[in-house]
Protein backbone atom coordinates (compact mmCIF):
# COMPACT_ATOMS: atom_id res chain seq x y z
CA UNK A 1 0.00 0.00 0.00
CA UNK A 2 1.67 3.46 -1.01
CA UNK A 3 1.59 6.29 1.55
CA UNK A 4 -1.27 7.83 -0.33
CA UNK A 5 -4.46 6.03 0.13
CA UNK A 6 -6.62 7.57 -2.80
CA UNK A 7 -9.94 5.83 -2.59
CA UNK A 8 -10.65 8.25 -5.88
CA UNK A 9 -8.54 10.48 -8.29
CA UNK A 10 -9.92 13.57 -6.12
CA UNK A 11 -10.32 13.93 -3.02
CA UNK A 12 -13.36 15.96 -2.28
CA UNK A 13 -13.31 18.62 0.65
CA UNK A 14 -13.71 19.49 3.53
CA UNK A 15 -10.89 17.75 4.93
CA UNK A 16 -9.31 17.80 8.72
CA UNK A 17 -5.88 17.62 9.72
CA UNK A 18 -4.11 14.90 12.34
CA UNK A 19 -0.75 15.73 13.59
CA UNK A 20 1.03 12.84 15.30
CA UNK A 21 4.04 13.64 17.59
CA UNK A 22 4.67 10.39 18.28
CA UNK A 23 8.03 8.56 20.05
CA UNK A 24 10.13 8.03 16.87
CA UNK A 25 8.43 9.87 14.10
CA UNK A 26 5.93 12.89 13.66
CA UNK A 27 3.02 12.48 11.20
CA UNK A 28 0.57 14.08 9.56
CA UNK A 29 -2.79 12.34 8.49
CA UNK A 30 -5.37 14.66 6.35
CA UNK A 31 -8.76 12.81 6.18
CA UNK A 32 -12.10 13.06 4.43
CA UNK A 33 -15.42 13.16 6.38
CA UNK A 34 -15.92 9.63 5.83
CA UNK A 35 -13.06 9.43 8.63
CA UNK A 36 -11.04 8.12 5.38
CA UNK A 37 -7.61 9.02 4.60
CA UNK A 38 -6.30 11.41 2.19
CA UNK A 39 -2.54 11.34 2.40
CA UNK A 40 -0.02 10.53 5.12
CA UNK A 41 3.71 12.57 5.25
CA UNK A 42 6.03 10.97 8.07
CA UNK A 43 9.58 11.69 9.28
CA UNK A 44 11.33 10.16 11.84
CA UNK A 45 13.73 11.87 14.83
CA UNK A 46 16.76 11.09 16.18
CA UNK A 47 16.61 9.45 19.59
CA UNK A 48 19.52 10.37 22.05
CA UNK A 49 20.56 8.24 25.04
CA UNK A 50 23.31 10.43 27.29
CA UNK A 51 23.66 7.36 29.71
CA UNK A 52 22.11 3.85 29.94
CA UNK A 53 18.59 4.43 31.32
CA UNK A 54 18.20 8.07 29.74
CA UNK A 55 16.44 9.05 26.51
CA UNK A 56 15.69 12.35 25.02
CA UNK A 57 14.82 14.23 22.09
CA UNK A 58 15.35 17.52 20.67
CA UNK A 59 12.59 19.48 20.40
CA UNK A 60 13.78 21.90 17.83
CA UNK A 61 14.65 19.39 15.17
CA UNK A 62 10.82 17.95 16.24
CA UNK A 63 9.12 21.39 15.56
CA UNK A 64 11.11 21.13 12.22
CA UNK A 65 9.75 17.86 11.26
CA UNK A 66 6.10 18.74 12.61
CA UNK A 67 5.84 21.50 9.57
CA UNK A 68 7.32 19.79 7.26
CA UNK A 69 5.32 16.44 7.61
CA UNK A 70 2.34 18.98 7.20
CA UNK A 71 3.51 20.76 4.42
CA UNK A 72 3.81 17.17 2.76
CA UNK A 73 0.59 15.78 3.65
CA UNK A 74 -1.22 18.53 2.67
CA UNK A 75 1.05 18.61 -1.00
CA UNK A 76 0.34 14.95 -1.48
CA UNK A 77 -3.55 15.62 -1.10
CA UNK A 78 -3.19 18.81 -3.38
CA UNK A 79 -4.88 20.59 -1.34
CA UNK A 80 -4.84 24.20 0.52
CA UNK A 81 -5.19 25.75 3.76
CA UNK A 82 -8.82 26.95 2.55
CA UNK A 83 -10.30 22.98 2.38
CA UNK A 84 -8.82 22.28 5.97
CA UNK A 85 -11.19 22.91 8.67
CA UNK A 86 -9.30 22.11 11.63
CA UNK A 87 -6.32 20.87 12.89
CA UNK A 88 -5.98 18.03 15.49
CA UNK A 89 -3.01 16.99 17.79
CA UNK A 90 -1.88 13.45 18.93
CA UNK A 91 1.42 12.87 20.81
CA UNK A 92 3.40 10.79 22.85
CA UNK A 93 2.89 10.82 26.27
CA UNK A 94 4.79 11.87 29.24
CA UNK A 95 7.67 13.39 27.23
CA UNK A 96 8.61 16.94 29.27
CA UNK A 97 10.38 19.90 27.69
CA UNK A 98 10.81 23.22 29.24
CA UNK A 99 11.40 26.07 27.44
CA UNK A 100 11.90 30.04 27.49
CA UNK A 101 8.76 32.11 26.30
CA UNK A 102 10.59 34.99 25.38
CA UNK A 103 13.15 33.17 22.85
CA UNK A 104 10.82 29.99 21.96
CA UNK A 105 14.41 28.06 22.69
CA UNK A 106 14.44 24.52 24.90
CA UNK A 107 16.64 25.02 27.90
CA UNK A 108 17.33 20.90 27.65
CA UNK A 109 16.65 17.84 25.41
CA UNK A 110 13.20 16.62 25.89
CA UNK A 111 13.14 13.85 28.37
CA UNK A 112 11.47 11.10 26.82
CA UNK A 113 8.70 9.15 28.87
CA UNK A 114 10.62 5.68 28.83
CA UNK A 115 13.35 7.56 30.42
CA UNK A 116 14.58 6.02 34.10
CA UNK A 117 16.88 9.47 35.71
CA UNK A 118 13.83 10.07 38.28
CA UNK A 119 14.06 6.38 39.95
CA UNK A 120 15.94 7.99 42.79
CA UNK A 121 13.64 11.10 42.97
CA UNK A 122 10.55 9.12 42.99
CA UNK A 123 11.68 6.63 45.66
CA UNK A 124 12.80 10.22 47.28
CA UNK A 125 9.09 11.38 46.91
CA UNK A 126 7.51 8.18 47.86
CA UNK A 127 9.07 8.90 51.40
CA UNK A 128 7.36 6.59 54.12
CA UNK A 129 4.25 6.22 52.34
CA UNK A 130 5.30 4.60 49.01
CA UNK A 131 4.52 4.52 45.39
CA UNK A 132 0.69 5.37 45.91
CA UNK A 133 1.51 9.10 47.99
CA UNK A 134 0.00 10.69 44.72
CA UNK A 135 -2.79 8.31 43.48
CA UNK A 136 -5.42 9.11 45.21
CA UNK A 137 -5.46 12.31 43.72
CA UNK A 138 -3.42 11.84 40.26
CA UNK A 139 -5.06 7.66 39.86
CA UNK A 140 -1.09 7.29 39.23
CA UNK A 141 1.65 5.54 41.16
CA UNK A 142 4.87 7.56 41.36
CA UNK A 143 7.36 6.30 38.73
CA UNK A 144 9.73 7.68 36.23
CA UNK A 145 7.35 7.01 33.45
CA UNK A 146 5.36 10.29 34.66
CA UNK A 147 6.01 14.40 33.65
CA UNK A 148 5.93 15.27 37.30
CA UNK A 149 9.25 14.12 38.47
CA UNK A 150 11.12 14.58 35.21
CA UNK A 151 9.65 18.58 35.79
CA UNK A 152 11.52 18.91 39.14
CA UNK A 153 14.44 16.96 37.51
CA UNK A 154 15.40 19.57 35.08
CA UNK A 155 14.49 22.19 37.73
CA UNK A 156 17.31 20.81 39.68
CA UNK A 157 19.88 19.98 37.02
CA UNK A 158 20.02 22.72 34.89
CA UNK A 159 21.70 25.92 35.92
CA UNK A 160 19.89 29.17 37.10
CA UNK A 161 16.76 27.41 35.95
CA UNK A 162 14.26 27.35 38.81
CA UNK A 163 15.10 31.47 39.21
CA UNK A 164 13.85 31.98 35.32
CA UNK A 165 11.18 29.21 36.13
CA UNK A 166 9.97 31.41 39.28
CA UNK A 167 10.26 34.72 37.43
CA UNK A 168 8.11 33.64 34.66
CA UNK A 169 10.19 33.54 32.19
CA UNK A 170 10.14 29.19 31.53
CA UNK A 171 6.71 27.12 29.95
CA UNK A 172 6.79 23.64 30.63
CA UNK A 173 4.80 21.33 28.64
CA UNK A 174 4.39 17.79 27.24
CA UNK A 175 4.33 17.56 23.21
CA UNK A 176 1.25 18.31 22.36
CA UNK A 177 1.69 21.69 24.58
CA UNK A 178 4.93 22.31 22.43
CA UNK A 179 3.71 21.79 19.15
CA UNK A 180 0.27 24.04 19.90
CA UNK A 181 2.46 27.05 21.14
CA UNK A 182 4.51 27.06 17.94
CA UNK A 183 1.89 26.71 15.81
CA UNK A 184 -0.16 29.71 17.32
CA UNK A 185 2.80 31.44 16.80
CA UNK A 186 5.44 30.89 19.40
CA UNK A 187 7.11 33.82 20.76
CA UNK A 188 4.50 35.84 19.00
CA UNK A 189 1.49 35.23 21.02
CA UNK A 190 1.55 31.43 20.97
CA UNK A 191 -0.96 29.71 23.07
CA UNK A 192 0.08 27.89 26.00
CA UNK A 193 -2.20 25.05 26.54
CA UNK A 194 -2.80 20.99 27.56
CA UNK A 195 -5.57 19.25 27.31
CA UNK A 196 -6.79 17.01 30.00
CA UNK A 197 -5.83 13.70 29.20
CA UNK A 198 -1.84 15.00 29.07
CA UNK A 199 -2.17 16.85 31.44
CA UNK A 200 -3.72 13.75 33.61
CA UNK A 201 -0.60 11.53 32.90
CA UNK A 202 1.96 14.43 35.02
CA UNK A 203 0.91 13.20 38.38
CA UNK A 204 0.35 17.16 38.61
CA UNK A 205 -3.32 17.11 37.94
CA UNK A 206 -6.08 16.25 40.41
CA UNK A 207 -8.22 13.96 38.75
CA UNK A 208 -12.00 15.16 39.75
CA UNK A 209 -11.14 19.11 39.77
CA UNK A 210 -9.16 18.67 36.87
CA UNK A 211 -7.14 21.66 37.92
CA UNK A 212 -3.09 22.12 38.87
CA UNK A 213 -2.98 20.18 42.76
CA UNK A 214 -0.96 23.01 44.63
CA UNK A 215 -0.66 20.61 47.85
CA UNK A 216 1.36 18.02 45.14
CA UNK A 217 3.17 21.22 43.47
CA UNK A 218 4.65 22.52 46.66
CA UNK A 219 5.92 18.47 47.29
CA UNK A 220 7.15 18.20 44.22
CA UNK A 221 9.14 22.10 44.52
CA UNK A 222 7.55 22.89 40.81
CA UNK A 223 6.26 26.32 40.68
CA UNK A 224 2.94 27.13 39.02
CA UNK A 225 4.48 29.89 37.02
CA UNK A 226 6.17 27.17 34.10
CA UNK A 227 1.92 25.18 34.04
CA UNK A 228 -0.49 25.52 30.69
CA UNK A 229 -3.71 26.10 31.11
CA UNK A 230 -6.07 22.69 30.74
CA UNK A 231 -8.28 22.88 28.66
CA UNK A 232 -10.82 19.97 27.20
CA UNK A 233 -9.82 17.82 24.38
CA UNK A 234 -12.10 19.22 21.60
CA UNK A 235 -12.18 22.60 21.73
CA UNK A 236 -10.45 25.68 19.59
CA UNK A 237 -7.35 26.98 21.22
CA UNK A 238 -6.06 28.88 18.82
CA UNK A 239 -5.44 29.84 15.04
CA UNK A 240 -2.50 27.99 13.21
CA UNK A 241 -0.06 30.82 12.31
CA UNK A 242 2.14 30.53 8.99
CA UNK A 243 3.29 27.14 7.32
CA UNK A 244 1.16 25.16 4.92
CA UNK A 245 -2.17 25.13 7.54
CA UNK A 246 -2.27 29.02 7.91
CA UNK A 247 -5.45 30.54 9.65
CA UNK A 248 -6.65 26.71 10.22
CA UNK A 249 -8.18 26.05 13.79
CA UNK A 250 -6.18 23.69 16.21
CA UNK A 251 -9.18 22.26 17.85
CA UNK A 252 -7.83 19.05 19.81
CA UNK A 253 -5.18 17.55 21.60
CA UNK A 254 -5.02 13.80 22.86
CA UNK A 255 -2.55 11.56 24.48
CA UNK A 256 -1.63 8.57 21.72
CA UNK A 257 -3.67 5.86 23.73
CA UNK A 258 -6.33 8.10 25.11
CA UNK A 259 -6.80 9.43 21.24
CA UNK A 260 -6.87 5.00 20.01
CA UNK A 261 -9.92 5.12 22.45
CA UNK A 262 -11.50 8.04 20.37
CA UNK A 263 -10.48 7.13 17.39
CA UNK A 264 -12.13 3.43 18.13
CA UNK A 265 -15.60 5.27 19.33
CA UNK A 266 -15.13 3.91 22.56
CA UNK A 267 -18.37 6.16 23.43
CA UNK A 268 -19.63 3.49 25.95
CA UNK A 269 -18.88 2.54 29.63
CA UNK A 270 -17.55 -0.68 29.01
CA UNK A 271 -16.26 -0.38 25.72
CA UNK A 272 -12.52 -0.90 25.83
CA UNK A 273 -9.94 -0.99 23.26
CA UNK A 274 -6.52 -2.41 23.02
CA UNK A 275 -2.82 -1.75 21.14
CA UNK A 276 -0.64 -3.71 19.85
CA UNK A 277 2.75 -2.79 19.07
CA UNK A 278 5.92 -3.62 20.86
CA UNK A 279 3.81 -3.52 24.11
CA UNK A 280 0.19 -3.52 24.61
CA UNK A 281 -1.64 -0.50 26.35
CA UNK A 282 -5.54 -1.24 26.87
CA UNK A 283 -8.05 1.51 27.57
CA UNK A 284 -11.20 0.65 29.24
CA UNK A 285 -14.24 3.48 28.91
CA UNK A 286 -15.31 3.91 32.96
CA UNK A 287 -18.23 6.75 32.34
CA UNK A 288 -17.72 10.09 34.07
CA UNK A 289 -16.60 8.58 36.99
CA UNK A 290 -12.95 8.17 38.14
CA UNK A 291 -12.27 4.40 39.36
CA UNK A 292 -9.79 3.81 41.16
CA UNK A 293 -7.67 0.64 40.88
CA UNK A 294 -6.81 -2.31 43.29
CA UNK A 295 -5.42 -4.43 40.51
CA UNK A 296 -2.27 -2.84 39.21
CA UNK A 297 -4.06 -0.45 36.74
CA UNK A 298 -3.59 3.50 35.80
CA UNK A 299 -7.07 5.88 36.46
CA UNK A 300 -6.87 8.51 33.67
CA UNK A 301 -8.69 10.49 32.14
CA UNK A 302 -10.27 9.20 28.47
CA UNK A 303 -11.12 12.41 26.93
CA UNK A 304 -13.60 15.40 27.11
CA UNK A 305 -15.34 17.34 24.82
CA UNK A 306 -15.65 20.84 25.33
CA UNK A 307 -17.47 21.73 28.49
CA UNK A 308 -19.21 17.91 28.25
CA UNK A 309 -18.77 16.19 31.55
CA UNK A 310 -15.10 14.48 31.69
CA UNK A 311 -14.90 10.75 30.67
CA UNK A 312 -12.58 8.42 32.87
CA UNK A 313 -11.01 5.41 31.71
CA UNK A 314 -8.81 2.22 32.94
CA UNK A 315 -5.44 1.76 31.16
CA UNK A 316 -3.12 -1.49 31.79
CA UNK A 317 -0.06 -2.09 30.25
CA UNK A 318 1.83 -5.16 28.92
CA UNK A 319 5.66 -4.68 28.26
CA UNK A 320 6.33 -7.48 26.11
CA UNK A 321 3.79 -8.26 23.09
CA UNK A 322 5.15 -7.72 19.69
CA UNK A 323 8.39 -7.48 20.96
CA UNK A 324 7.97 -11.39 21.94
CA UNK A 325 7.50 -12.10 18.31
CA UNK A 326 10.70 -9.72 17.50
CA UNK A 327 13.35 -11.75 20.01
CA UNK A 328 11.98 -15.45 18.35
CA UNK A 329 13.24 -14.04 15.09
CA UNK A 330 16.43 -12.29 16.22
CA UNK A 331 17.71 -13.97 18.92
CA UNK A 332 16.26 -17.72 18.84
CA UNK A 333 16.69 -17.43 15.04
CA UNK A 334 12.96 -19.80 15.04
CA UNK A 335 11.48 -17.87 12.65
CA UNK A 336 12.52 -15.30 9.40
CA UNK A 337 10.12 -13.16 9.98
CA UNK A 338 7.67 -11.70 12.23
CA UNK A 339 4.28 -13.28 9.50
CA UNK A 340 5.75 -16.50 9.79
CA UNK A 341 4.89 -17.38 13.77
CA UNK A 342 1.51 -17.67 12.67
CA UNK A 343 2.13 -19.95 10.07
CA UNK A 344 4.31 -22.09 12.10
CA UNK A 345 1.99 -21.39 15.10
CA UNK A 346 -1.21 -22.93 12.97
CA UNK A 347 0.83 -26.00 12.05
CA UNK A 348 0.40 -27.69 15.73
CA UNK A 349 -3.13 -27.66 17.41
CA UNK A 350 -2.21 -26.49 20.80
CA UNK A 351 0.56 -25.77 22.59
CA UNK A 352 1.83 -29.26 23.52
CA UNK A 353 1.68 -28.11 27.30
CA UNK A 354 4.00 -25.41 26.93
CA UNK A 355 3.40 -21.85 28.51
CA UNK A 356 5.57 -18.90 27.70
CA UNK A 357 5.39 -15.69 30.32
CA UNK A 358 7.89 -13.01 28.61
CA UNK A 359 8.58 -11.04 31.72
CA UNK A 360 11.72 -9.72 30.59
CA UNK A 361 12.35 -7.15 31.80
CA UNK A 362 9.76 -8.21 35.63
CA UNK A 363 5.59 -8.13 34.98
CA UNK A 364 3.80 -4.94 34.29
CA UNK A 365 0.33 -4.91 34.91
CA UNK A 366 -1.67 -5.93 36.98
CA UNK A 367 1.29 -7.61 39.14
CA UNK A 368 4.42 -4.71 38.77
CA UNK A 369 6.84 -7.42 39.96
CA UNK A 370 10.83 -6.03 38.55
CA UNK A 371 12.11 -9.32 40.48
CA UNK A 372 10.36 -11.48 37.79
CA UNK A 373 11.90 -13.05 34.72
CA UNK A 374 10.83 -14.65 31.29
CA UNK A 375 9.77 -18.34 31.90
CA UNK A 376 8.64 -21.15 29.45
CA UNK A 377 7.07 -23.71 31.64
CA UNK A 378 5.80 -27.57 31.06
CA UNK A 379 8.31 -28.38 28.32
CA UNK A 380 8.69 -31.76 27.84
CA UNK A 381 10.11 -34.13 24.77
CA UNK A 382 7.07 -33.74 22.94
CA UNK A 383 7.04 -30.12 22.41
CA UNK A 384 8.34 -28.57 18.86
CA UNK A 385 8.77 -24.88 18.32
CA UNK A 386 5.84 -25.00 16.62
CA UNK A 387 4.49 -25.46 19.95
CA UNK A 388 6.34 -22.60 21.52
CA UNK A 389 5.49 -20.50 18.86
CA UNK A 390 1.65 -20.88 19.74
CA UNK A 391 3.04 -20.31 23.01
CA UNK A 392 3.92 -17.03 22.12
CA UNK A 393 1.04 -16.18 20.48
CA UNK A 394 -1.52 -17.06 23.72
CA UNK A 395 1.08 -15.07 25.66
CA UNK A 396 0.13 -11.71 24.43
CA UNK A 397 -3.78 -12.92 24.89
CA UNK A 398 -3.05 -14.61 28.05
CA UNK A 399 -2.18 -11.29 29.06
CA UNK A 400 -4.77 -9.04 27.93
CA UNK A 401 -6.91 -11.16 29.85
CA UNK A 402 -5.47 -10.42 32.83
CA UNK A 403 -5.65 -6.99 32.27
CA UNK A 404 -9.45 -7.37 31.36
CA UNK A 405 -9.99 -9.24 34.84
CA UNK A 406 -8.41 -6.47 36.42
CA UNK A 407 -10.45 -3.89 34.56
CA UNK A 408 -13.97 -6.09 35.51
CA UNK A 409 -12.72 -6.12 39.42
CA UNK A 410 -11.83 -2.48 39.43
CA UNK A 411 -15.00 -1.19 37.78
CA UNK A 412 -17.63 -3.79 37.79
CA UNK A 413 -18.16 -3.40 33.89
CA UNK A 414 -17.87 -6.69 32.27
CA UNK A 415 -16.15 -6.45 28.91
CA UNK A 416 -18.19 -6.15 26.24
CA UNK A 417 -16.26 -6.72 22.79
CA UNK A 418 -12.55 -5.57 22.63
CA UNK A 419 -11.71 -2.94 19.79
CA UNK A 420 -7.89 -3.58 18.36
CA UNK A 421 -5.36 -2.01 16.37
CA UNK A 422 -1.95 -2.01 15.77
CA UNK A 423 0.69 -4.29 13.82
CA UNK A 424 -0.36 -7.76 15.82
CA UNK A 425 -3.89 -7.31 14.66
CA UNK A 426 -2.83 -8.64 11.01
CA UNK A 427 -2.64 -12.21 12.95
CA UNK A 428 -5.73 -13.82 12.68
CA UNK A 429 -4.38 -16.91 14.84
CA UNK A 430 -3.67 -14.20 17.42
CA UNK A 431 -7.22 -12.52 17.01
CA UNK A 432 -9.14 -15.68 17.15
CA UNK A 433 -7.07 -16.91 20.42
CA UNK A 434 -7.75 -13.34 21.88
CA UNK A 435 -11.08 -13.87 21.60
CA UNK A 436 -11.00 -17.45 23.33
CA UNK A 437 -9.10 -16.40 25.81
CA UNK A 438 -11.49 -13.18 26.61
CA UNK A 439 -14.73 -15.05 26.00
CA UNK A 440 -15.83 -11.94 24.17
CA UNK A 441 -15.39 -10.68 20.08
CA UNK A 442 -12.96 -8.95 18.77
CA UNK A 443 -13.03 -6.38 16.01
CA UNK A 444 -10.55 -4.93 14.35
CA UNK A 445 -11.65 -1.47 12.74
CA UNK A 446 -10.86 -0.63 8.53
CA UNK A 447 -8.71 2.45 9.27
CA UNK A 448 -5.74 0.93 11.31
CA UNK A 449 -4.62 4.63 12.18
CA UNK A 450 -6.97 4.87 15.09
CA UNK A 451 -4.77 7.06 16.84
CA UNK A 452 -4.57 9.97 14.46
CA UNK A 453 -8.15 9.18 13.73
CA UNK A 454 -8.88 9.61 16.89
CA UNK A 455 -7.40 13.45 16.88
CA UNK A 456 -8.75 14.26 13.93
CA UNK A 457 -12.34 13.15 15.12
CA UNK A 458 -12.14 15.77 18.16
CA UNK A 459 -10.74 18.48 16.42
CA UNK A 460 -13.58 18.30 13.95
CA UNK A 461 -16.07 18.09 17.04
CA UNK A 462 -15.07 21.19 17.70
CA UNK A 463 -15.73 23.26 14.96
CA UNK A 464 -18.76 21.37 14.19
CA UNK A 465 -17.59 19.43 11.07
CA UNK A 466 -19.16 16.38 13.11
CA UNK A 467 -22.18 16.77 14.38
CA UNK A 468 -22.03 14.71 17.71
CA UNK A 469 -20.00 10.83 18.96
CA UNK A 470 -23.16 9.17 16.75
CA UNK A 471 -22.26 10.66 13.57
CA UNK A 472 -18.32 8.85 14.49
CA UNK A 473 -19.69 5.83 15.53
CA UNK A 474 -21.28 5.74 11.92
CA UNK A 475 -18.25 6.38 10.09
CA UNK A 476 -16.65 2.84 12.44
CA UNK A 477 -16.52 0.05 9.83
CA UNK A 478 -15.24 -3.15 11.10
CA UNK A 479 -12.73 -5.22 8.56
CA UNK A 480 -13.17 -8.01 10.62
CA UNK A 481 -14.44 -9.60 13.55
CA UNK A 482 -13.52 -13.10 15.66
CA UNK A 483 -16.02 -14.44 18.55
CA UNK A 484 -15.30 -17.11 21.10
CA UNK A 485 -15.07 -20.57 19.72
CA UNK A 486 -13.55 -22.48 22.89
CA UNK A 487 -15.52 -24.61 25.41
CA UNK A 488 -15.35 -23.25 28.57
CA UNK A 489 -13.74 -25.99 30.54
CA UNK A 490 -10.65 -25.86 28.52
CA UNK A 491 -10.19 -22.31 28.55
CA UNK A 492 -10.35 -22.28 32.45
CA UNK A 493 -7.89 -25.22 32.26
CA UNK A 494 -5.55 -23.14 30.02
CA UNK A 495 -5.96 -20.38 32.36
CA UNK A 496 -4.96 -21.88 35.43
CA UNK A 497 -1.90 -23.16 33.68
CA UNK A 498 -0.87 -19.64 32.38
CA UNK A 499 -1.62 -18.39 36.10
CA UNK A 500 0.79 -21.19 37.48
CA UNK A 501 3.78 -20.23 34.83
CA UNK A 502 3.16 -16.81 35.79
CA UNK A 503 4.14 -17.38 39.76
CA UNK A 504 6.91 -19.17 38.43
CA UNK A 505 9.17 -15.79 36.94
CA UNK A 506 8.33 -14.58 40.32
CA UNK A 507 10.79 -13.89 42.41
CA UNK A 508 13.65 -14.66 40.24
CA UNK A 509 16.00 -11.71 40.65
CA UNK A 510 16.80 -11.00 44.66
CA UNK A 511 17.38 -7.84 46.29
CA UNK A 512 20.44 -6.71 44.26
CA UNK A 513 23.34 -4.83 46.90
Amino acid sequence: MSTTESHDAHAVGPFIAAIDQGTTSSRCIVFDRDGRIVSVDQKEHEQIFPKPGWVEHDAKEIWRNVQEVVAGAVEKAGITAADVKAIGITNQRETTLLWDKNTGEPVHNAIVWQDTRTDGLCKELGRNVGQDRFRRETGLPLASYFSGPKVRWLLDNVEGLRERAERGDILFGTMDSWVIWNLTGGVNGGVHVTDVTNASRTMLMNLRSLAWDERILSSMEIPAAVLPEIRSSAEVYGIAKGGALDGVPVASALGDQQAALFGQTCYAKGEAKSTYGTGTFMLMNTGDEPVQSYNGLLTTVGYRIGDEKPVYALEGSIAVTGSLVQWMRDQMGLIKSAAEIETLASSVEDNGGAYFVPAFSGLFAPYWRSDARGVIAGLTRYVTKAHIARAVLEATAWQTREITDAMTKDSGVELTALKVDGGMTSNNLLMQTLSDFLDAPVVRPMVAETTCLGAAYAAGLAVGFWPDTDALRANWRRAAEWTPRMDADTRDREYKNWLKAVERTMGWIEDEE
